[in-house]
């Protein structure tokens, strides 16, 4: 299924890609950096892309950061994935970070992130004096063991 979001390129975006898919199969956009910024190790920055988008009631962007750079430069995002909300207008900026142990340079049309749109399932909380009880119980934080069983 295929969804429309319209776009709004800003002035300091303009000559850049649109958001687009690499290949036949791909699941995220690529969306590229409208600004020059040099990462700091440990440094993080909203990077701009030059455009704004209004997403279809029901739906979700996701930002995701690219492989490649997490894993040749130790670039990714502090809040991966991100989401952006059907009813935001403002520019879509990528939070990045660096956790490698150089510099890094962002540069103008570089590919910084991917979008990923989805769809948005709403909840409501019931308040319960007691939940129902299962094996697991209340262990978390790897009470389920580091090692996969052997077949």
């Amino acid at each position: 299924m295929t969804i429309s979001i319209a776009l709004k390129r800003l002035p300091h975006g303009e000559g850049l890609p649109l958001p687009h898919y690499a290949t036949e199969h791909a699941a995220g956009m690529d969306i590229v950096s409208a600004e020059d910024v040099t990462l700091a190790p440990g440094g993080r920055h909203a990077v701009a892309t030059g455009f704004a988008i209004a997403i279809p009631e029901g739906y979700e962007v996701q930002v995701r950061p690219r492989s490649g750079l997490a894993l040749k430069h130790g670039i990714s995002m502090p809040n991966t994935p991100g989401t952006i909300d059907a009813d935001y207008r403002g520019e879509m900026k990528v939070i990045m970070i660096n956790h490698g142990s150089e510099s890094f340079e962002v540069r103008r049309g570089e590919r910084i992130a991917q979008l990923v749109p989805a769809k948005v399932q709403r909840a409501v909380f019931a308040e319960v004096e007691e939940l129902d009880d299962t094996a697991r119980g209340a262990g978390g934080f790897g009470s389920t063991g580091v090692h996969a069983l052997q077949g």
